[in-house]
Parts: C-alpha cells; structure tokens; sequence
C-alpha cells in the first residue's frame, strides 16, 4: 500500500498498539470497530475488525482485508479529509442487520510520551457499528459504559489513545470490561461504578457503595498493617498512569488497570477495570513454590553426585590395581557430567539447559585427562547446541563425555592434536560431530570397550538418535544425530 510504505513506520507501529487495545473501546461501546487504512488511491481497506463481547456483534464474519462498502465510503472519506467525527445520519443495514455507524479519524501523536503535537491529517479511520436489531434496553451501565466509550473514541480522534506509556508484558489475569469497572474523576473518586465492579471490591472486604469516595483512601485502608504492597497502586488507583498492579485483602487478590481519560490535553479521570484474580495468583504462588523445590532438588542432585565423584576419586587413589583406578576414575567422570547439567538446571526456572554451556564445562573437566596421557590437545567447537531438554541433556553430555575421552586417551595420547566439535541444529535435528586428527582406528575390528558401549547404549536407547563412526590414519570422526523439539 503506497501510503503506508517504509517512511510511514510510525503510522503503522501506532496502528498496531491501537488494534492490540482497542478491544475495551468495542466493550464499552457495545459495537463493532473496524480500521480503515487508504491504499493512496481515494479507497480504503480493512486493516483490522474489533467485536464486542458485550454486546451482539453487525459483523457474522470478519471482514478485514475487503474494500469500504458502498454506503460507508462517502462517511469514511468524509472523516480521513476532514479529521473530524463524522455521525451517520441514517441507521445503516449490513446483510440484514441495521446498525448505527459513525466514523472516527486516528491521529497520531508526533511524541509518543509527552505533547500536544499530532499529525496534521489522519493515518487512519475508525467505524462504530452497533448493533440496533438486539440493543438492550437502556440502564445506568450501559449509559455510563458508553459514555466512556465516546470518550475513548474522541481520545484516538485527538491522538491520546492508544497509550505508549502503558506497562508491556503483564500478568496473567488482565481486566476486562465483563470483569468490572470503575469510573473515577481527576481527584481519583468514584463516579460510577458496574455491578462486577462493587462485587470485586467487595470481596476484598470494602463495605457499603464505592460511588462518591476516593479510591486511594479505599486501598490504603485495606493495605494497613501489609508488608508487602504493590508500589504502582496509589498511582493506579488514582487514575494517573495507564498501569496496571493488584489489591489484596480479605484472602482475595484484585487485579486493576488504569486507562486515564483526556479532554482537551487535561486529565479529566480514568477507568479503572478490575478483576478477580484470587485464583490465578494461589496457582501462580503454588508454581513458584513448586519451581523453588525443583531447583532445591537439582542442586542436591547435584552435591550428592559430586560427593559420589570425589568418593570414586578418593577410592581411586588408594587402589593398587592400574585397571581399578581407570575403572573408577572413568566412573567418577561420567558421574560429574551427569551433575554439570543438575547444576545447570538448579540455576534457572525452565526444566531445559544451554548445552553450550554445559559442553563447555565437560570439556574443560575431561581436558584435565590429557596430561595423563601425554597429550598436547588444542578444543574447538563450532556451531551451537542451544537448549535442550533434561531429558536429552543428561545421556548426551555422558555420550559427549565418553567420545572426548576416547579421542584423548585412544586417539591422540602421546601426541599433539586438535579435537573439533561441530554441532549444526535445524529442522528439529541435531547433529553433532567430534573430530580429532589423532591415530585413528581399524573399522573392520569390533569395539568392545566399556566407553563405546556406553556411547551405543545411550544413543540408541535414550536419545533414540543415531550413531556413525568414520576413521583412517588421519584420524577419528563420530558423529551423533537426535531429534530435538
């Protein structure tokens, strides 16, 4: 669309934050709102399609991506060269359906924190649908919800909606309009509040109606003697800032959002939407509680597998028998890799590891074999492995273990040499190959030994992956390949 091309990003990135909350202003409106963008060529399209979950939706299906009906176009033109609302004088009917429709231009405003400044001719046009076949009778909710709809409405018509200041990334449990709402004035007091509205501050233990009293000295009654208070709520709850935080009491938990309202640049009051959120933070508490222990348990994991190790280590050293002493200084090993990714997964909340990180400590573990074997052995590895299950990161960091072990002791004792792995991660495979340019090995005999059995075993067995051997006087390659999700 030519009018909306690389130099107008901050068109679009405004247009977007605006669909990702317009869905309050169709809630408060009881109507459908549908985005008009220009194609430069005096027609517009569909850019996005918000319905009501108030209220019975004129649209049965969306229609965004289709060109501006015939009846709607001269009203939507009307608004984009004029900048102003513009009312349908005529219920409008849409395939059966009669609907009230009026037009509202988007501005956007030239400083998304602070001024007055916006563009000078809309980015966008805005149309209000409601439905007349099934409106509900008028009442004080309604009434007041829609007023503060228009309000809303009038703000993306002077470029204070939506809002950029507005906290990102919230907590599970966001309010709806459905939920509850309060209306407050500048000073923070409550003008209106819904039905839902009294029923959740009610049960966090405030008594009588809300209307007329200051919603700040509500909570700050409800926070005496509490240690642990949300610091964003007395900005919140007087209607300040466009956050969001949680009131507790009473055994309940209240999640509120504040939208500030803006008339003529001056803050006039906010809404502030509520909702009951007991039960998502007692699940969110037992997580953490449970995360916690998990972690307490990988870290003991961790500890005894290591005392383990130092206890091979130590039995080690008092036997007489060469073949006793590599049997379990090679057990010893292979427990103190299994204990590298426990101590990777005490660390974080995730139960998966960056196995990079976990390569590289098994490697500088098991390069302290080379002296042992007379070895002058230069690592490197190339590519990533990302992160990995436990389950997949357990067995593989012993196979890795036991094939860097092999290529030490068997392929490169007694020389200088360089051990290369590659690990290539794509289309939910992984595949990993360790090189060394040591004394390679006769393929055509069978390897028996303890190591490649252990290799075999938990390649097959545990990582159901596959395993391939390529050797010559040039040295040694494996290479492991596995699924991964």
């Amino acid at each position: 669309m030519k009018q909306y091309g690389q130099e107008h990003e901050p068109d679009v990135e405004w247009l977007h934050a605006l669909v990702a909350d317009w869905q309050v202003i169709a809630d408060l409106s009881f109507a459908d709102l549908v985005l008009w963008i220009s194609d430069g060529k005096k027609r517009f399209i569909a850019a996005g399609h918000a319905r009501p979950s108030s209220a019975a939706t004129v649209f049965y299906r969306d229609i965004t991506g289709k060109n501006v009906e015939k009846a709607w176009a001269n009203i939507v033109s009307q608004a984009f060269a004029t900048g102003e609302i513009v009312e349908y004088g005529e219920p409008d009917v849409y395939q059966g359906v009669p609907a009230r429709l009026s037009a509202v231009p988007v501005f956007r405003r030239l400083n998304v924190n602070s001024g007055d400044d916006i563009t000078p001719t809309p980015i966008a046009v805005v149309t209000k649908h409601t439905n007349l076949g099934e409106a509900a009778a008028p009442n004080k909710t309604r009434i007041n919800l829609s007023a503060l709809g228009d309000k809303l409405l009038n703000m993306v018509a002077d470029g204070s909606y939506p809002m950029f200041s507005a906290q990102s990334a919230p907590r599970r449990g966001a309010p709806r309009v459905n939920d509850g709402l309060l209306h407050l004035d500048a000073e923070g007091r409550v003008v209106f509040s819904s039905p839902n509205g009294i029923s959740a501050f009610q049960k966090l233990g405030v008594d009588g109606e809300l209307e007329g009293r200051s919603l700040v000295e509500i909570t700050d009654e409800l926070n005496k003697g509490r240690l642990n208070v949300d610091e964003n709520l007395p900005m919140v709850v007087s209607g300040k800032v466009p956050w969001r935080a949680d009131i507790e009491g009473n055994s309940s938990a209240l999640s509120v959002r504040a939208i500030p309202i803006f008339e003529d640049g001056q803050r006039t009051g906010a809404i502030l939407l509520c909702r009951d959120v007991t039960e998502l933070r007692r699940q969110e508490r037992e997580l953490v509680t449970k995360d916690a222990t998990i972690r307490e348990i990988h870290h003991r994991v961790k500890n005894n597998l290591q005392t383990v190790a130092s206890l091979l280590r130590i039995q080690g050293r008092r036997s007489k028998s060469p073949e006793t002493l590599e049997a379990l200084s090679d057990a010893g090993r292979r427990v103190a890799a299994i204990a590298v990714v426990h101590d990777s997964l005490s660390e974080g909340l995730a139960q998966d590891v960056n196995f990079d990180e976990v390569f590289d400590r098994i490697v500088a573990m098991v390069a302290e074999l080379a002296a042992g074997y007379n070895a002058k052995v230069t690592n490197l590895r190339i590519g990533k492995f990302g992160r990995l299950p436990s389950e997949l990161a357990t067995p593989l960091a012993v196979v890795l273990t036991e094939i860097v072990t092999n290529a030490y002791e068997h392929g490169l004792a007694n020389k200088v040499g360089h051990v290369t792995v590659t690990a290539s991660r794509k289309a939910k495979k992984l595949i990993i190959t360790v090189a060394d340019d040591g004394v390679g090995f006769d393929p055509s005999k069978p390897m028996t030994g303890l190591g490649t059995q252990i290799i075999a075993t938990l390649v097959e067995s545990e990582l159901r992956g596959k395993l391939a051997y390529k050797s010559d006087k040039s040295g040694t390659a494996v290479t492991v390949e596995i699924s991964v999700p």
